[in-house]
């Protein structure tokens, strides 16, 4: 069974030292200038402007709808990874981390895809791996919609941004140690020095190590660090340098087998087995990542902002998924609902030593990226304008090579014993060689120009315009490598070695997007507005090979036109009482044109997907954050997606239906009108605090309902089971400087599933677990 235990780490053997970071705000009533423009305002949990300046306006008068977790609300709930943040977040699942890209964080935003859709500073973030800690983030925020005029190519459900600490005026200390169930320790220190002579230097820190709350051996240890500095504060001119590294050795999460057809997990499956091989599954991943930003101010109105990126993410991971060929006790096959084989034994599976198992991708992914962006007020007649115009230039490159490590010694694949599904052993004692299955190499470059302006004309109306014409080019290649042939007599001497590169698979698109957002003021403190945009996403979209050639001369989906997307969008925002701000909106989100397989068609014998395919998001999103009172604070959201596939096939096979386009003449588009794979109908979350002298209450919920799983033509389509999960906090301020924290996670200790691949495997929801801190300030 898991280890509960609840032990002291070594890692966090001194209590802690915390100061509140205090976050940028204008006086009320102040008029924003130009160099406000890239600050993230907030008042407590109510965040009043996105920290890009590419947004204009606070979020009150920005004509979209935009979710914003601070760094207070994360601590508070105890979240630290990127998946943790977004789990509370509605409209979001998690795919099962495999596939082309890989292992890592794997994302369906409002339905689609955005593993490529996460920027960092609002620059791209491209690379799929797993981001474990936040310990270095400001704040997440989460744009909803397409949304490619501001993040570029892609961004159909919206985009992901984490906004790093940077040295900045002020002094404070933080210093922050846990420890808890599940051999839980964590220790990490915020640090900033202000010089007085416009020099800052501000550094954090994060070593962490836990076992995954509720399994037998996943674990996760890490170490970062995070220098910055800063030259010319309160001056016209200034200058951040800024260093990320964060390095992760863990054995990374798979779950079980599960099988929706049969209600989730297999019967006689506990959730804290391990049915890979612990002693071989991990997951090494390296990030660095340099950024200098450089800023001047012309004038009170107009100012030059230009940021420069190299980032470097290594990853290593050798994995085992639960997939095989199992048999129930029944006697029946969970994948066909048929009797297992001759010869299976009921209550285990058969897998071998080939695809997910023992399987090992070792990746490099780059970019070096340059963002340039002039801020300018200025009036026409008497309309008032906040206009930016920019400009990027990214180069990123991306290196993989694929292996299987469970071999014998001359390369054949190591015959695996049955698997128990009740009590997998996950103890590997055969033969262990590395040998090479797979290279490929991919290059993207892309270079944009946008512009956007807010036209007030006058207190009650305003215009919100934007438009980005981005160059896309990209290539992925792969090299012939010589593999285990189980044929009589093969020749298997050169097995693993590279036999030469094939062809080049190339893409090139110049790509338009646009937005558009009529704001209107009944109040000061309210807005209303209808907002219109669209994304574009070519074929090389990401530079982890999505650019693939045929095994013929012809191209697979290099030469289609770029996919479009519409998003429309109805909403009202108001900021009520002293401190709370609530949002409501209506939107759709239209997928004009989305590629799909056109086998057998005579009109293209090259096989090349077409833009035939078509889906669509219909929704409401209802969204509350900041004071009740002085004292009572509260988070929330929830959302409601009507989701539907309107054409999942190509036009030739909705015309000429046969086996290999997966339909028949009695259902020749198995897809229309089902709800998009991935998509809960309603999701909501909700984080509240009350303070009561010096204590402090935290109760948070959040909930999923079902929704449908399938790949490709939905043969192999399930139910995916909804859940609701409960998390509390108390805090008690021993003195000013010094606190401490209770968290705990999934209160009831409720049994549910994540990232689920149907007919697969999916990774259980963590149990319960137990954290204690303590802070001190500074």
């Amino acid at each position: 069974m898991a280890n509960r235990k609840f032990v002291v780490s070594p890692l966090a053997g001194a209590l802690a030292l915390i100061l509140s970071a205090t976050v940028l705000a204008d006086p009320v009533g102040e008029p924003m200038q130009a160099t406000d423009l890239d600050k993230v305002e907030v008042h407590g949990q109510h965040v009043e402007k996105p920290s890009s300046v590419k947004y204009t306006e606070p979020l009150l008068d920005t004509p979209q709808t935009i979710t914003v977790v601070t760094k207070d609300v994360m601590d508070e709930q105890g979240l630290l990874s990127l998946r943790d943040v977004l789990s509370t977040l509605p409209g979001i699942t998690f795919g099962a981390g495999e596939g082309g890209g890989g292992y890592g964080d794997s994302i369906t935003l409002r339905g689609f895809n955005a593993n490529s859709d996460i920027t960092s500073d609002s620059v791209r973030d491209s690379a799929q791996y797993s981001r474990t800690d936040t310990f270095n983030t400001e704040a997440l925020e989460l744009i909803n919609g397409a949304n490619s005029v501001y993040s570029g190519a892609g961004s159909v459900g919206g985009n992901i941004n984490l906004v790093s600490k940077a040295a900045r005026e002020g002094d404070f200390t933080v210093l922050q140690a846990g420890v808890g169930t599940d051999s839980y320790g964590r220790i990490t220190v915020d640090s900033n020095t202000d010089f007085d002579n416009g020099t800052a230097f501000r550094i954090s820190a994060m070593a962490h190590q836990n076992d995954a709350p509720g399994r037998d051996y996943e674990n996760f240890e890490r170490w970062g660090i995070a220098p910055s500095v800063a030259f010319g504060l309160g001056s016209d001119t200034r200058f951040t340098l800024s260093y990320f590294h964060q390095s992760d050795d863990n054995i990374p999460q798979y779950g079980v087998p599960y099988f929706s057809t049969f209600g989730g997990p297999l019967p006689g499956v506990d959730p804290s087995n391990y049915y890979g091989y612990h002693n071989i599954d991990q997951q090494e991943i390296d990030v660095d990542m340099l950024t200098g930003v450089f800023e001047h101010d012309f004038s009170d109105r107009t100012t030059l902002r230009s940021l420069a990126r190299f980032q470097q993410v290594d990853q290593l991971s050798i994995v085992d998924a639960p997939q095989g060929t199992w048999c129930l006790d029944s006697g029946i096959n969970p994948a066909t609902g048929a009797p297992c084989a001759r010869g299976a034994v009921p209550g285990t599976g058969l897998i071998t030593a080939t695809g997910p198992h023992g399987h090992s991708r070792d990746t490099r992914n780059a970019i070096a990226i340059s963002q340039t962006d002039l801020t300018t007020r200025f009036n026409t007649g008497t309309v008032e304008h906040a206009l930016v115009a920019g400009v990027s230039f990214s180069h990123e490159t991306f290196n993989l090579d694929s292996g299987a490590v469970l071999r014998t010694a001359n390369g054949t694949p190591a015959i695996l014993p049955p698997v128990s599904i009740a009590d997998p052993d996950s103890f590997y004692t055969g033969p262990r060689n590395f040998f090479l299955t797979g290279r490929s190499e991919g290059t993207l470059d892309n270079q944009a120009v946008y512009v956007f302006d807010t036209l007030k004309f006058n207190e009650q109306w305003m215009l919100n315009l934007g438009a980005r014409y981005e160059h896309n080019e990209g290539d992925s290649v792969s090299w012939n490598v010589k593999t285990f042939s189980a044929a009589p007599g093969a020749d298997n001497s050169n097995i693993g070695t590279v036999l030469g590169r094939a062809p080049v698979a190339t893409n090139e698109d110049d790509l338009f997007s646009y937005r558009a957002g009529l704001v209107f003021k009944p109040a000061e403190n309210g807005s209303i507005y209808l907002s219109y945009a669209n994304s574009k996403t070519p074929s090389k979209a990401s530079v982890n090979g999505s650019c693939t050639l045929t095994s013929t001369t012809g191209t697979a989906n290099c030469s289609a036109d770029p996919e479009s997307a519409v998003n429309i969008e109805l909403g009202t925002k108001w900021d009520v009482l002293d401190n709370l701000a609530v949002t409501a909106a209506v939107f759709r989100n239209d997928r004009e044109n989305y590629k799909v397989s056109d086998p057998g068609n005579p009109a293209n014998p090259s096989g090349e997907q077409q833009l035939d395919g078509e889906a669509r998001v219909d929704g409401v999103s209802l969204g509350v954050a900041g004071h009740i009172t002085h004292a009572w604070s509260v988070f929330a959201n929830v959302t409601y997606l009507d989701s539907k596939v309107l054409q999942g096939v190509s036009d030739n096979c909705l015309a000429n239906p046969s086996a290999a386009c997966g339909n028949t003449p009695a259902n020749p588009d198995p897809l229309e009108g089902r709800p998009i794979s991935g998509t809960p109908e309603r999701a909501g979350s909700l984080w509240t605090t009350y303070d009561w002298n010096r204590w402090s209450f935290g109760y948070g919920i959040t909930y999923q309902s079902g929704y449908a799983y399938y790949t490709g033509t939905g043969s192999n389509a399930g139910d995916i089971k909804g859940y609701t999960s409960h998390r509390a906090m108390v805090g008690y301020e021993i003195s000013d400087r010094l606190s401490l924290q209770l968290n705990a996670n999934n209160l009831f200790d409720k049994e549910y599933y994540i990232r689920v691949r149907n007919n697969g495997w999916a990774t259980p929801g963590d149990a319960r677990s137990v954290v204690l801190s303590a802070a001190y300030r500074f």
